[in-house]
């Protein structure tokens, strides 16, 4: 009696063993579906700061170091950290790196007496901060602040520029030609008192929030509350809002030099990717388009979302990205 039960037992075990082999069969004779390999899995982000001039520039970094390289640059009054999730989609196949600009984020906030607070300055460092971490090619995206110290890098040195992927920053007088920028070119006629005062409210945190709910479709749940409380928090440090106010100051530099940019457009035709938050109302949708004149083969994609674009949008942008990096730039 035990003999039979363990001589049926057996049987049913060699059943079901001949019963999930044949489940675990590649379907029609085809090779199982090989593992990932891990040069395609999302490098870790890593944290480092270099010394540039006494100043140390603190950088996010991913990816390869031998492959092709993005230099992320980011707007006011925010820092790397608004690269957070974008960087993780683009380092299997590519070096990202994202600076902090001095005075933002975690790089050095020297004060004002030793360092000058001006766009020409910010695009200097970052310069030469591209020197020290070994960029000597490398695709730009440049957003809000991000783009006039872009431009600053990609006409003195265009042989460097791979591509461009700008998300609302402006290189036209159209970008420029709307409320938000009235009390700001008030300051860069006469910096007066009475001209920052209208300018300070922009560093309280009524504006930085307004910054992530204006103009996107659902900011409660697609924007992070993280980002306007941690862009607050670096603002309201010590001497960094006399900062601001300096930088405001100096954008009146920016559109001097915008048929200087516009000039390095039409005579290198860089790649560019333009993906823009149409309802921004810092740099509105009026500011996209122009690139088209000077660079017809760009791609221009609207976004039914707010300034930072990324915050609600950044998968689509993603996307883009991969897709027109992997067309235009070399490996």
């Amino acid at each position: 009696m035990t003999a039979l039960r363990f001589h049926r037992v057996g049987l049913a075990l060699t059943a079901c063993a001949t019963l999930f082999a044949a489940l675990i069969q590649p379907v029609h004779g085809a090779a199982p579906a090989p593992a990932k390999p891990a040069s395609q899995a999302a490098a870790a982000v890593s944290y480092h700061k270099v010394d540039v001039d006494g100043v140390k520039i603190f950088y996010r970094e991913a990816g390869p170091k031998n492959a092709p390289a993005i230099l992320l640059l980011h707007g006011f009054p925010t820092s790397s950290h608004m690269f957070r999730e974008l960087i993780p989609k683009l380092s299997d196949r590519y070096r990202v790196i994202a600076p902090d600009f001095p005075g933002y984020g975690q790089s050095d906030q020297p004060p004002m007496d030793r360092y000058t607070y001006s766009f020409d300055n910010l695009a200097a460092t970052i310069d030469k901060f591209t020197t020290k971490v070994g960029l000597t090619r490398y695709a730009m995206y440049v957003m809000d602040y991000g783009a006039p110290i872009g431009y600053r890098l990609a006409a003195a040195h265009p042989e460097r520029i791979s591509a461009i992927v700008v998300q609302n920053g402006n290189a036209y007088d159209e970008g420029l030609d709307n409320p938000f920028w009235v009390p700001a070119k008030a300051y860069w006629k006469d910096k007066s008192e009475a001209n920052a005062a209208k300018l300070r409210p922009l560093f309280e945190f009524d504006a930085t929030r307004w910054q992530y709910s204006e103009g996107y479709r659902d900011p409660a749940s697609h924007v992070s509350p993280d980002s306007a409380v941690i862009d607050q928090a670096y603002m309201d440090r010590p001497g960094n809002k006399a900062i601001q106010l300096e930088m405001f100051y100096s954008y009146g530099t920016n559109p001097p030099l915008y048929p200087g940019w516009q000039a390095y457009f039409r005579k290198h035709q860089p790649p560019m990717l333009i993906v823009w938050g149409k309802n921004d109302k810092i740099f509105p949708v009026e500011g996209a388009s122009p690139y088209l004149r000077d660079l017809p083969k760009a791609e221009l994609h609207l976004f039914d979302t707010g300034h930072f674009a990324l915050e609600e949008d950044g998968e689509q942008i993603a996307r883009l990205m991969r897709d027109f990096l992997g067309r235009t730039v070399k490996r």
